[in-house]
Parts: structure tokens; C-alpha cells; sequence
């Protein structure tokens, strides 16, 4: 597959940083060069050449979209600035990848599967299932649902392992299931899918292996980093944020169906070795 036909959007964030790894001659460029959410910044932009447009930018900032301004914001850039692509990729017969969330869901049908209807619970949620409709419109698409995502740049794992550094034995929450999703096994999807020409559509993406909860889940960091001498208590999502507000509510449920994905050939690695092997480069390099 040629990258210099590929044109990352979002390339700075998570996700972004790694496709660019991934595709080192692929074009993209900043906010002053392309707003995605002003359509006529999107419309004037020069895409020939390109062929292949992956969005990996959003409005990640689930209790800040609970607010005024976020609410706005995520709307924007979850919503808006996706209908903008879209519009460009029909007009210019581009490809389509585009990232969603577990979050359309409310968490409650399970294992999820590509068709299930949208029930988000959250603003953020809202805004990431108005997305993935429009998304849905254009022929030449592939978005891909996605849930607990780690890469380069601040994640549930860099926040576990740095209070472990300071000693803290963290209560973290064990009602909400699912599995993480490192940008790698992202990555090796979103290329299976364009490098394979797989049909279009709506893709489960997450890594495989047993469900978890994130207290389970930091249990294996800390055993990985070794530190064995500090606990992880258990608590339910409406203790943890019981009295704070602006709080986003959350799915439970995120075990994503991985069948569809993997019927087109593609082999999904599980979690926990992904896990390993990014716990052990962190903590190498925090020594």
C-alpha cells in the first residue's frame, strides 16, 4: 500500500503519533493548515493525490463534554467536523477510517456487535454515535469501534504506573468490563483492512483475550512493574465518583464482538501480551 496516499488526521494525538510510525510518507497537517471543523477550510483544502483519509482526531474529554463549552466542543469535532470529511471523501471518491467508540452503547447488550443500535449515555457518547451515522452514509468507509485505548501519551497505564512509583495503593473500579486496545493492534487492523481491500464497513476493534475490570487490569501492571507490595481495592463506578459532579456517565459493558473482524483473516492479539510487553518498555524506561 502506497502511504504517500494516506493523509492522517488527528496525527498528534495517541493514535496519531503511531500512524505516523506506521506510515512515515503519509501526509497530514495542523489545525491553522486544516480545521475539520470549518467546512470551508475542509472544501478548500488540496486533496489530490490522496486516496485514503484515516481520522483519528475526537473529543475525548468525556466529563468535560458534560459542560457548556464541551458540549459544544465535542459536538464539533465528534460530529460536525466528521460530516465535513465525509462530504470531501464523496466529492473526491477518497476511502474513510474512522475511529469510534464503545461509548454509542449504554453498555447493557453484550458482547456488542456492529449492528446493535445506538444507546450512548453521555454527551461525549452522543456526539461519537452522530459521527459514526454520517460516517455510515459514504460507501467507501471503514470505521472502526474501539474501547480503552493506550499508546504514546497519557493513558490508564502511565497513570497507574506513576502512582505506583509514589507508593500509592490506588482503589480503582471493577464494574465496567472489557479489554484494552493498544494503538498497535489499531494499527495492524486499520492496515489489514486497507491493505486487504475487506468490504466496507463498520469494525469492532479491539485486542482479544478475557474481559477484565480495570482494578484486574492493575493488578497485572503492578505484578508486571513488580511492585507486589502495594494493593488495589476494589470499588463500583458510583462510589468513585459518588458527590463529585460534571460527571459523565459511563457504559459497564464494553466486551466488543471480534467476529467480523476476524472473519476477514485478521488475528487479533491478546491484551495481556500487549500489556507485558508495553509494561515492561515503561518501566525500562522509567529506570
Amino acid at each position: 500500500m502506497d502511504d504517500h496516499k494516506i493523509f492522517i488526521i488527528g496525527a498528534n494525538g495517541q493514535l496519531g503519533t503511531a500512524l505516523r510510525d506506521k506510515y512515515p510518507h503519509a501526509q497530514y497537517a495542523d489545525q491553522k493548515e486544516l480545521d475539520i471543523t470549518n467546512r470551508e477550510s475542509v472544501e478548500s483544502f488540496d486533496w489530490s493525490g490522496i486516496d485514503t483519509v484515516i481520522n483519528a482526531a475526537a473529543w475525548t474529554n468525556v466529563d468535560g463534554a458534560e459542560t457548556h463549552d464541551g458540549r459544544v466542543g465535542a459536538w464539533k469535532v465528534n460530529a460536525t467536523a466528521v460530516a465535513n470529511l465525509v462530504q470531501v471523501a464523496q466529492k473526491n471518491n477518497l476511502t474513510l477510517v474512522h475511529i469510534s467508540s464503545d461509548y454509542v452503547f449504554d453498555g447493557t447488550n453484550e458482547p456488542h456487535k456492529e449492528d446493535e443500535p445506538y444507546s450512548p449515555l453521555s454527551v461525549y457518547g452522543a456526539s461519537k454515535a452522530a459521527g459514526d451515522i454520517v460516517v455510515s452514509i459514504l460507501p467507501t468507509h471503514y470505521l472502526l469501534r474501539t474501547t480503552w485505548v493506550i499508546g504514546e501519551g497519557k493513558n490508564f497505564v502511565r497513570t497507574m504506573l506513576g502512582l505506583a512509583e509514589k507508593g500509592i495503593s490506588p482503589t480503582v473500579v471493577a464494574d465496567q468490563i472489557g479489554r484494552l486496545t493498544f494503538t498497535s493492534e489499531l494499527i495492524r487492523a486499520i492496515d489489514h483492512l486497507l491493505s486487504s481491500q475487506a468490504p466496507y464497513g463498520t469494525y469492532n476493534v479491539t485486542n482479544d483475550g478475557p474481559l477484565a475490570s480495570w482494578a484486574e487490569i492493575t493488578r497485572q501492571i503492578f505484578s508486571l512493574a513488580g511492585y507486589n507490595n502495594l494493593t488495589v481495592t476494589d470499588t463500583t463506578t458510583a462510589e468513585y465518583f459518588a458527590g463529585k459532579e460534571g460527571i459523565a456517565p459511563r457504559p459497564l459493558g464494553s466486551d466488543m464482538s471480534l467476529a467480523k473482524l476476524q472473519s476477514t483473516g485478521f488475528t487479533s492479539r491478546s491484551w495481556a501480551d500487549d500489556l507485558k510487553q508495553y509494561t515492561t518498555k515503561e518501566k525500562e524506561e522509567r529506570s
